[in-house]
């Protein structure tokens, strides 16, 4: 097993911390920074808009199903 650097509960947030940082940086530097379009806030929302949207078909056809069958 590797060494520990701080503690085992510190190590994880030291981590992810970093990972966040660097992701950070990248999409705030000009030099790499993806296009607006392309950053991660916008493909966020429309992953979780894409994913509503499916919902919503699959609720609104279960509960077509459902009062089909209730009469």
């Amino acid at each position: 097993m590797p060494p520990v650097l701080l503690s085992r509960g510190l190590d994880p947030v030291l981590g992810v911390f970093t990972g966040v940082l660097a992701y950070y940086l990248y999409e705030t530097h000009p030099r790499t920074a993806p296009p607006p379009d392309q950053r991660l806030q916008k493909l966020v929302r429309w992953k979780l808009s894409k994913w509503r949207r499916e919902r919503e078909g699959t609720l609104s056809s279960a509960e077509l199903t459902n009062s089909g069958g209730n009469t």
